[in-house]
């Protein structure tokens, strides 16, 4: 699955938003997910996999619980895209910003 299909669900941008601020419980994340999205357990757990499997999160057992964190690695693909994205608009919005300030500059000669 590419990165953007995996983060084009709310559900999923939600449970990296909670495991980005810190490592969350298997549990914690379906008692977040559940009252937000109304989805049962299964389904969370569902999303976790995808998660996993996609790259974009670690989980670690520490007992009988899973502890879910952010991985970084899973994000080079989307970082990839935006780098283009990014060197596409740079150059161009470099000029606007130099069409404005001379456009300022114009407005005070007046």
């Amino acid at each position: 699955m590419h990165a953007f299909d995996v983060l084009s669900d709310p559900v999923r941008r939600r449970t990296l938003e909670l495991i980005a601020q810190r490592e969350h419980t298997s549990g914690e994340i379906v008692n977040v997910v559940e009252a937000e999205f109304g989805i049962s357990q299964s389904a969370v757990s569902q999303h976790l996999r995808l998660l996993r499997d996609s790259g974009f999160a670690r989980v670690r057992k520490e007992g009988a619980k899973r502890r879910y964190s952010i991985n970084p690695a899973g994000f080079e693909d989307v970082e990839t895209w935006l780098r283009q994205i990014r060197n596409y608009w740079a150059p161009k919005m470099e000029a606007l910003g130099t069409e404005i300030e001379r456009g300022k500059r114009m407005d005070k000669k007046k």
